[in-house]
């Protein structure tokens, strides 16, 4: 399987990446990018690319593909409606329309959001916008998937670019296996959502066009081995290599949080008086 990623150095792009790599289903992985990786593997081809609403200078290299992931993305946060408007729906449009041409049989799998909102009457901007940009895609595609994760926690090595979201994550990793076990339809990994786009673009694996948190976590695959199996496929290790694939040195394990299956253990765990508001 030949497959396609934009938004590779994100967060949730880093997951998807990392499934790929280790997939041995996956023959090649072309990434688009802004900047190059500093990243060397036999299955990665890296193309550099500034203009993400036209693709005519790279199309000849957009043929003969299964899948494309788009994992590219941003937050609303400091933006107005046309600018996250471009960056949402533009750039992701743009990109369908050039694969579908050369690929008509590609399974597109986009990143949408938990609360996107697809009648174009909601609230909030992002919802509404994402809304769009799933409407279209669905219209326009044979196959394609929306994904709307909730809460999403990097691991291996997977790191958010929003500076307040990376300071929410540093306090939430350490409660990660609380909200999975107490909450488990609402939270997911990079990891997880990497391995569920591998599954929806498999023939014959059966989904649903919109993908919950739920969806992402039963379709997902077991997580991969720590270290990358030696063959045909092993990973040219440097350190920088190894810290983007998450091959790291393993840590000692977290001490366990008292009640881990308890709702009221992790209201208390995070501050929260049971009974208070709810």
């Amino acid at each position: 399987m030949r497959v396609i990623i934009f938004g590779a150095s994100g967060m949730v792009g880093h997951g998807t990446l990392r499934a790929c790599l280790r997939d041995d289903e996956v023959t090649e992985v072309l990434a688009v990018i802004r900047r190059p990786l500093t990243l060397e593997h036999p299955k990665l081809r890296q193309i550099v690319h500034d203009d993400f609403t036209d693709y005519t200078a790279i199309e000849d290299q957009l043929r003969n593909l299964d899948a494309c992931f788009f994992c590219l993305g941003v937050s609303a946060l400091g933006l107005d409606e046309q600018e996250y408007t471009r960056v949402t729906h533009d750039y992701t449009l743009a990109a369908a329309r050039t694969l579908h041409t050369a690929n008509p049989a590609l399974t597109f799998v986009y990143v949408s959001g938990a609360g996107t909102d697809n009648t174009g009457r909601g609230r909030q901007m992002w919802a509404r916008v994402k809304g769009r940009t799933e409407n279209e895609l669905l219209a326009m595609l044979m196959r394609a998937y929306m994904f709307r994760p909730g809460y999403i926690q990097p691991v291996n090595g997977a790191v958010s670019r929003t500076a307040s979201y990376r300071a929410l994550y540093r306090v939430t990793g350490s409660l990660y296996p609380l909200l999975r076990r107490a909450l488990p339809r609402h939270v997911t990994t990079t990891d997880a959502v990497g391995h569920a786009m591998l599954a929806v673009a498999t023939p014959h694996t059966t989904a649903p066009t919109v993908l919950t948190n739920a969806d992402i976590n039963r379709l997902a695959a077991p997580p991969a081995p720590a270290e990358h199996p030696q063959g045909p496929h092993a990973i040219r290790e440097s350190p920088r290599e190894r810290e983007v694939l998450g091959l790291r040195s393993p840590q000692p394990a977290a001490r366990p949080w008292p009640g881990v299956g308890s709702r009221r253990a992790l209201m208390v765990a995070m501050g929260i008086r049971p009974g208070a508001g709810t």
